[in-house]
């Protein structure tokens, strides 16, 4: 393999040459070193590039390699983070002037089990602010552009995972997710993100946004690239109230491309109603997935779930209250520190009550009881990811996407796992994303699933053009 195709292989392709020593790690961390260099200044990924530490880190893995020390799949494997994950001595702003000489003490835990992973930090990836501002000029820091079309924005808050991983700056990312901020830049970018289950991963030493409605999980090319990375940082951590002791599976082992007998559930009342402000092109693409899941085995049953309706107003309440109540202080003291955008969001939940709270925390209870019905009878639940493509940057105001219908918090409200994979292109040529949710804690049937229509469908291979 020349140098120059380096930057196109997945996790999954790279490990075993790797280890086999076909490649090193020091080759490949310069090869996306140079792509930053390159390609940064149009696409923005970036918030701080690594390039000294990252060479250093790849020269120790490539000498743990020549001795016999392999790791496991992300031994040398060059990633970034969202900057809003904490690592001890580099900055971590989470994209906004409140934070922007913050340099953590200590790293959060998910940085500490990549890096004992072997993993190689090439540096912190741009981000709505505060994961929540959109594509804000206001605020002061670097605007990730979509590759599929530089106009478009690339999906928040995870905005520089999603553009990051499409151009090839980065080989993973760990992005967060409070309403479908690792599945939106996955599904706009046509690359995978994984939630895992609410507990799932630790979020200590992550910048919070809505404490009962955060999760962190990874954001790849493939299936498999998602699913090694989920088996490094997934797990107990005592430093996270939150975080669940229920054993980890071997999510390899799940990399089967086989639904035959499988159960999809598609909630078409809500996911597929006749709205205007439901792209239909995106719709056709679904509706053309779930024909290859038939067409290879796979049982495709409607279902119902009422409290979906209700689900984008309890997720703004629940969500907007939380991150208003995290920010209150600064909010009040210093609020030319907001972008425009987020300072906008973060003041409407100060006007929720503490009754709309409660009441919002109801019907999330009754949302999670008929999810759980209906995960008696199926397997997994299929949507859409997004209800439209990416927008433009033109279209973008800091209420944009609260006026559409998301099909991705309602699984923040149960804490289900959710991943979403590439379906096809829009006409107009953007991608389109379809989203796979399961029972709790059962990652492996829907990494299964995914895994069974990616390999089917082949989508991944087809990368966007250098910008």
């Amino acid at each position: 393999m020349s140098t120059t195709d380096l930057h196109n292989l997945t996790i999954h392709e790279a490990g075993p040459l790797l280890q086999q020593g076909q490649i090193s790690p020091v080759e490949l961390t310069r090869v996306f070193l140079q792509r930053i260099e390159q390609l940064d200044g149009t696409l923005q990924a970036y918030i701080t590039v690594l390039h000294d530490r990252a060479m250093a880190a790849a020269r120790t893995a490539e000498a743990e390699m020549l001795r016999g020390d392999y790791r496991g799949p992300m031994h040398g494997i060059p990633i970034a983070l969202k900057d809003l994950y904490d690592t001890k001595g580099i900055r971590t702003t989470a994209s906004s002037r409140v934070m922007a000489d913050r340099v953590p003490n200590d790293d959060a835990t998910v940085t500490a089990r990549l890096e004992g992973a072997g993993a190689i930090l090439l540096g912190k990836l741009a981000m709505h602010e505060f994961a929540l501002g959109g594509p804000d000029p206001t605020n002061g820091f670097p605007l990730a552009r979509n590759p599929w079309n530089l106009d478009h924005i690339p999906g928040g808050s995870s905005s520089g995972s999603g553009t990051g991983i499409a151009a090839g700056l980065c080989m993973g990312s760990l992005g967060s997710c409070t309403g479908g901020s690792i599945r939106g830049p996955a599904a706009f970018c046509s690359i995978v993100g994984l939630k895992a289950t609410y507990g799932r991963v630790s979020r200590y030493g992550v910048v919070p946004l809505s404490w009962s409605l955060d999760h962190c999980g990874p954001m790849t090319w493939t299936v498999e690239d998602s699913a090694h990375m989920l088996q490094v940082i997934a797990g107990h951590d005592p430093k996270d109230p939150t975080s669940s002791r229920a054993p980890v599976p071997d999510y390899a082992a799940a990399l089967r491309a086989d639904v035959q007998g499988l159960t999809i559930g598609v909630p078409r009342h809500f996911f597929f109603a006749d709205d205007p402000r439901i792209d239909r092109d995106t719709l056709a693409r679904v509706d053309e997935a779930l024909s290859v899941f038939e067409s290879l085995g796979a049982r495709v049953q409607e279902v119902s779930i009422p409290a979906l309706q209700h689900s984008s107003t309890v997720q703004q309440v629940i969500m907007l209250s939380e991150a208003f109540a995290y920010h209150d202080q600064n909010l009040r003291r210093r609020p030319e520190a907001f972008g425009e955008m987020v300072r906008a969001r973060f003041r409407t939940g100060g006007l929720f009550t503490s009754s709309d709270y409660v009441q919002a925390q109801r019907v999330r209870n009754v949302l999670k009881r008929e999810c759980a019905k209906v995960l008696t009878q199926v397997d997994v639940l299929v949507s859409p990811t997004m209800s439209n493509p990416a927008p433009r940057f033109a279209e973008m105001d800091a209420m944009t996407t609260s006026r559409r219908p998301s099909f991705t918090g309602p699984y923040n409200l149960t804490g289900m796992p959710a991943i979403s994979v590439p379906c096809g292109f829009t006409y107009a040529g953007l991608p389109v994303g379809l989203q796979i949710a399961g029972k709790p804690f059962d990652e492996p049937t829907v990494i299964r699933a995914a895994y069974t229509y990616q390999q089917q469908a082949k989508w991944f291979e087809q990368r966007p053009p250098e910008p």
